[in-house]
């Protein structure tokens, strides 16, 4: 990836804005005409969301997306859609207890929401605030449960695919522990027993950046500095690790660069978090240094393996070592190429790597790292320089998707292949075009010297 160091966030205000034009329409075209009988919009398929039935994981995207235009244009209409879809379809994921995505559906539903009200975007309603607090401490303690013992006497959420599996995933749903610890909620076990949310994120931390991030230290023959394993598993006799795996990865010893983004993003959200924590939050854990050290070793090295494995203008492939990749030639130093003939682009996962760029370059520049901070703080902006413009913004009014090349799972064979093509490209998915808008409201806020986005702001 080559990084434009000159870039700023004024040259980027016309895409930006054009961007939540675009948006509103095809959020408007989405309420009309999705029967929810279907179940919920996952990614598109000729232009028009389509469900995939697998996990019920995209609906908090599209309900969020709409808090998301609500707060970028002011505009009621999407609040309103927000407000009525909150109530009606999303308690069933408050109490969910056969996923590890909890951070994804009620973060980006009743946090948004929560948030909106604390920063005074909306009008205060105590009831409504209630509301949020209870789903989302609730939504804590139901994603905490989900445990398994390793043995080093630490854990983590278990994935869907049950409790020998730790998904890459899992570390940005790890925001709803924070809120719910945030919130003074415990996890409630037997024998009235109080569960720390913070001890259990912190645990599930550790235990991504053990097993699921490499370092370069010949952990064994593919131990590449900041590569990422979609899923490591586990015996859960003695909770002893086991074998490096994958879901929608090429094989568990390449990266498959959704995963990667999750673990980028999903750290720097995290050291962002734990630097507004007391030392006494922190004291029973070791103390600041050691609780943040692992996640800034995690992010570091996957924000630079990231950079190192992307054709220059920032979009990867769907996974680094993905097979016919040779095919394309110099590909890492040519732009990125949605409609080749051998390999798909994941455009979703350079819209999720690039607000995780933004908010690590801010953490480092604010921690006095200030040169590696600017550097990835510009790498971000040059995601979103590629991102919103041709050809991965839809500007189209007869495509539901925003943001268009995302891939779903390339193994299994489910994204849309057109016509003429020999891979999947030109449509859209939930998670992409959310991540899109919120990323897109991250550098809105910053160019407008707006209160800083995050998912644990109480409005101060």
């Amino acid at each position: 990836m080559e990084i434009n160091n000159t870039l700023t966030l004024e040259q980027l205000k016309p895409k930006l804005d054009l961007l939540f034009k675009l948006s509103g329409q095809k959020i408007l075209d989405i309420e009309e005409t999705w029967d929810s009988n279907q179940g919920t919009p996952v990614f598109t398929a000729e232009g028009k969301y389509t469900t995939r039935g697998w996990t019920e994981w995209t609906q908090g995207f599209q309900f969020g997306a709409a808090l998301l235009q609500f707060d970028a244009t002011g505009d009621s209409q999407f609040l309103d859609i927000a407000r009525k879809n909150i109530i009606e379809k999303m308690a069933t994921h408050v109490s969910h207890v056969g996923v590890h995505d909890h951070g994804f559906n009620n973060i980006s539903t009743y946090g948004n929401l929560r948030r909106l009200i604390l920063e005074r975007l909306i009008e205060r309603n105590d009831w409504e605030i209630h509301f949020c607090e209870m789903a989302l401490k609730a939504s804590a303690a139901v994603q905490a449960s989900r445990w398994t013992n390793t043995s080093d006497g630490k854990g983590y959420i278990y994935s869907f695919n049950g409790p020998h599996s730790l998904f890459s995933d899992t570390m940005r749903s790890l925001r709803v522990l924070g809120v719910g610890y945030q919130l003074g909620h415990v996890l409630m076990g037997e024998g009235d027993c109080e569960i720390s949310l913070l001890e259990r994120l912190l645990h599930h931390s550790e235990t991504n950046a053990k097993y699921n991030v490499y370092y370069g230290e010949e952990r064994d023959r593919y131990d590449v500095r900041g590569r990422v394993v979609h899923e490591s598993i586990f015996n859960i006799n003695d909770g002893n690790y086991r074998c490096p795996s994958t879901q929608q990865g090429y094989s568990p010893f390449t990266t498959w660069t959704r995963g990667l983004a999750w673990v980028i993003t999903g750290y720097a959200e995290q050291l962002e978090f734990f630097d507004t924590l007391s030392d006494k939050d922190l004291q029973p854990f070791g103390g600041r240094l050691k609780v943040s050290s692992h996640m800034v070793r995690a992010a570091k090295a996957t924000a630079d393996f990231y950079i190192k494995n992307t054709p220059i203008d920032g979009i990867p492939y769907w996974d680094t070592g993905a097979p016919s990749l040779p095919k394309l030639g110099d590909y890492l130093h040519q732009f990125s190429n949605p409609f080749n003939s051998y390999e798909p682009i994941d455009s979703s996962a350079a819209a999720i790597t690039g607000q995780g760029l933004i908010r690590l370059g801010k953490y480092l520049q604010d921690h006095n790292e200030r040169e590696l901070g600017v550097a990835y703080y510009q790498a971000g902006l040059t995601i979103a320089d590629t991102l919103l413009g041709s050809p991965y913004l839809s500007e189209s009014e007869n495509h539901q998707g925003l943001l268009l090349h995302s891939i779903y799972h390339h193994p299994n064979g489910w994204d849309y292949c057109p016509e003429g093509y020999k891979i999947p490209c030109g449509e859209s998915s939930m998670w992409g075009d959310y991540h899109l808008r919120e990323f897109a409201l991250l550098l809105i806020r910053l160019s407008e010297n707006q209160s800083y986005l995050t998912f644990f702001s109480n409005g101060d």
